[in-house]
């Protein structure tokens, strides 16, 4: 039996004739539901925590937004659309009054520039600034052209960095301040047919040690997240070939694929006093992809 991967249920996928099938659970119901609970230990409270979350209106950014939201923050969450903006603050409307949208290409300075200063205006002092807009060109690398390769690394790199020093200038006055950079398993194990894109998550780990380095002192933590194989409307058509879909599961330990909402619990624990003493780390939620080579070998 062979299936495609949905988001919300359950799947289960034969690796070769004759082998026993493993189940793969990718259920937005079913994870991680205990962190979502306010009442948890206080060393994750983020209660009246302000939260600045870029590319916030979908897949990860959105599963962000409403982790942080039920976890009592007030969030602002920014990104180029206006519908899928509108459309997620109506999604969000139902976890919390204290979620607002502002629309924000993080390509141009002068917007981060002014998306910047309206936070600051409208809610107040930015607490956590999670840095999560990017995208991505599949195309080999001889084909790429200049704007291609702009196009990519203006979001992912540029952006992200100009967006960190813009929050960073008010964090550093006030002398506290949390950053969060949504990293990639393209920034230790490059994807073919995605260089720029690897290249720009590269220069984030980069940009991460970086600022954590130089703020450190100043009371200013910086750390990111490297996402393994993620299961988003994004990523649907790339996972919908049962070749890819047999391979990412025989080379993840976990044995599936992850769910935006895999990353809340991290999120979380970089955004709250429970990671007080770390700064400059990257933190992979990859389901084991990284921890070790899959020997086709039975035991």
């Amino acid at each position: 039996m062979q299936k495609k991967f949905e988001l919300g249920s359950f799947h289960t996928i034969k690796k070769e004739p004759g082998n026993q099938l493993h189940d793969v659970l990718i259920s937005r119901k079913n994870i991680h539901p205990v962190l979502l609970n306010r009442t948890m230990d206080p060393l994750f409270e983020l209660k009246d925590k302000l939260i600045l979350v870029s590319g916030g209106s979908r897949g990860i950014g959105k599963a962000l937004v409403r982790g942080f939201a039920e976890r009592g923050a007030k969030v602002v969450f920014s990104g180029r659309d206006e519908t899928s903006l509108e459309s997620a603050r109506k999604d969000l409307e139902e976890v919390s009054s204290e979620v607002f949208s502002e629309r924000c290409d993080v390509s141009q300075f002068q917007e981060i520039e002014e998306l910047v200063n309206r936070v600051h205006q409208r809610h107040g002092s930015i607490d956590v600034l999670v840095n999560v807009a990017g995208v991505n060109r599949r195309q080999r690398a001889e084909t790429y052209v200049p704007e291609d390769y702009d196009f990519v690394m203006d979001i992912n790199l540029k952006g992200a960095f100009f967006l960190s020093t813009e929050v960073g200038r008010a964090m550093l006055q006030r002398g506290d301040g949390i950053q969060i950079n949504i990293d990639s398993l393209n920034s230790y194990a490059p994807v073919k047919g995605m260089a720029p894109y690897a290249m720009s998550k590269f220069g984030m780990v980069g940009m991460t040690r970086s600022l954590a380095a130089e703020w450190g002192p100043k009371g200013i933590r910086v750390n990111s997240i490297a996402p393994g194989f993620i299961l988003t409307d994004l990523t649907r058509q790339v996972w919908s070939d049962p070749k890819l879909q047999q391979w990412g599961l025989e080379n993840t330990p976990m044995r599936r694929l992850g769910d935006p909402k895999d990353l809340v619990g991290a999120a979380i624990f970089l955004a709250s006093e429970a990671s007080s003493f770390m700064t400059g780390q990257v933190v992979r939620v990859d389901g084991g992809f990284s921890s070790a080579i899959l020997w086709p070998v039975e035991f």
